[in-house]
């Protein structure tokens, strides 16, 4: 397809589809002649992922190009470049060489999980642990113990569901993360809207208002019956 069918397949602007070709977000077109390319398949796809990088996730062109580069060439070790690809996606921490995470390490330890101090989400949630200390809300076991188990469940459905191929895998895991984290969060909120609703909701005071009374015939006129 030439580039204006490509802007029709994808919704993109033609200005916006040559700003990713000169970043090296879009692989350039199969050359018939000297101003003219052909596009494919492969090319809307690419497109799809970019606009979920930078338009959904909010990833900067320098961390889209990033992301990109691991799904184009993994490393051998699937695991390492799984990480890197993640890392990668919001929120952004600062990690130093050396650091330690005291309240992520117990509560992984706890959670009978490993401590990677160098896996980014560590330092993720040792912030938001930091956060929720400093609030007055600290992550008590009761609730590490409800959590722990759900999130997990969740976790090993995703794993289980990342393809085996490299790049398909890289792109799987980096889009399912960063687009189905959003849902999650959605979920529980409208779990804790329907929860709360059936324990001190509106409805309830509702269904506490006496019944309307029927209209009566007093002070109706006697016309007409």
């Amino acid at each position: 397809m030439r580039i204006s069918e490509l802007v029709e397949r994808t919704g993109v602007p033609l200005a916006t589809l040559k700003y990713y070709l000169r970043e090296g977000l879009l692989p350039s077109g199969e050359a018939t002649s000297a101003t003219r390319a052909e596009y494919g398949e492969a090319h809307v796809r690419r497109v799809a992922v970019i606009r979920a990088l930078t338009e959904t996730v909010g990833l900067s062109v320098q961390k889209t190009r990033e992301v990109l580069q691991l799904i184009d060439r993994p490393e051998d070790d699937l695991f390492q470049t799984l990480g890197s690809a993640i890392a990668a996606l919001p929120p952004s921490v600062t990690q130093e060489a050396g650091a330690e995470y005291p309240r992520a390490k117990a509560v992984l330890a706890k959670l009978g999980q490993r401590y990677d101090p160098g896996f980014a989400a560590v330092a993720q949630l040792e912030q938001a642990l930091a956060a929720a200390e400093a609030a007055g809300i600290p992550l008590d076991d009761e609730r590490l113990a409800v959590y722990g188990p759900h999130v997990r469940a969740i976790a090993e459905f995703d794993v289980r569901s990342v393809p085996r191929e490299p790049t398909a895998a890289v792109e799987y895991a980096v889009l399912g993360t960063a687009l189905h984290e959003p849902v999650l969060v959605a979920l529980r909120r409208l779990a804790h809207q329907d929860i709360a609703a059936r324990l001190f909701g509106a409805g309830r005071a509702e269904s506490k208002k006496p019944p309307a009374k029927a209209p009566t015939s007093k002070g109706r006129s006697r016309k007409g019956g």
